[in-house]
């Protein structure tokens, strides 16, 4: 058999090494928010839609639960999150466990604490006496055999006193009980590297919403951002290798393509994001 070249046979050792440690995202799990518009009129259609695009596991919300758990076993969908009602955890305390419990019937690992309305927010007082909440709901849901995160938006990374909002609420909440799930596209409004938001927060963070976000976007620590603000995961300023990268140093365990706002059909952004997901190596 012929010998390589020296120079020849390094490179193609270089370039073993190079393959060897290239990732592939796998499962690619989907938020069904995305697709709110469309789902209601024929959920299973939907669904087995995104199950043709590639998609694997799916983060629910309540809107139409009944419908939408009934029709995924006759998908490859795999129900793993669940977006409980963001009055629970400021208004509603009370019903709590019975919405775990509710969860838990539906089958799904995660119960998330999805978003905080503005007429609820305030400063790092509020942020505290939502931790206490989130701490006793995470131990429901731990009583129940999940786990529950909190979702942030970009008012959550408003400074406060020792760091941000979002710190506030983390310091408080008991980490063996609340995880977060990071939703990278309101981090960068924020004005934060998403990367360095991972670094930050490391093993705490579970769950993460890919999604990217239009140049030019004013940096604000509210949710106003024009809906062509919004894009598919590769098509925007944040680096998708890098945060996929991050996010597997820190234990990530589940990825959900989610897109506020689409141009139109929600599907058509869906397919795309996948499509760059499922041939990115990082």
């Amino acid at each position: 058999m012929p010998q390589l070249p020296r120079r020849s046979f390094l490179a193609l050792i270089a370039a073993s090494a190079v393959n060897s440690s290239a990732r592939t995202l796998k499962p690619i799990g989907v938020q069904l928010y995305t697709v709110r518009t469309i789902l209601p009129q024929n959920p299973l259609e939907v669904l087995r839609a995104l199950d043709q695009i590639g998609y694997r596991e799916a983060e629910l919300t309540m809107d139409n639960l009944d419908s939408v758990s009934a029709a995924l076993p006759q998908t490859a969908l795999k129900p793993v999150s669940l977006h409980l009602d963001s009055a629970l955890f400021v208004r509603q305390q009370d019903k709590i466990p019975g919405a775990v419990a509710q969860a838990r019937q539906v089958g799904v690992e995660y119960v998330v604490c999805p978003y905080v309305a503005p007429q609820d927010r305030g400063g790092a007082d509020m942020m505290r006496r939502l931790g206490e909440t989130l701490t006793r709901a995470g131990e429901s849901a731990r009583q129940a055999g999940m786990r529950l995160c909190y979702h942030n938006h970009a008012f959550d990374f408003a400074p406060a006193a020792n760091g941000t909002l979002l710190d506030a609420m983390l310091e408080t909440a008991d980490p063996k009980l609340v995880g977060l799930e990071l939703d990278i596209m309101w981090a960068q409004v924020a004005g934060l590297d998403p990367v360095s938001v991972l670094k930050k927060y490391g093993p705490r963070v579970e769950l993460i919403h890919l999604k990217n976000v239009a140049p030019g976007t004013p940096k604000q620590y509210n949710e106003t951002v024009p809906k062509t603000a919004f894009r598919e995961v590769g098509n925007g300023v944040i680096d998708i290798p890098a945060v996929l990268s991050a996010a597997a140093q820190a234990g990530v365990k589940h990825y959900f393509v989610e897109q506020d706002q689409t141009p139109g059909d929600p599907l058509a952004s869906l397919r795309e994001s996948c499509q760059y997901l499922s041939k990115l190596n990082y």
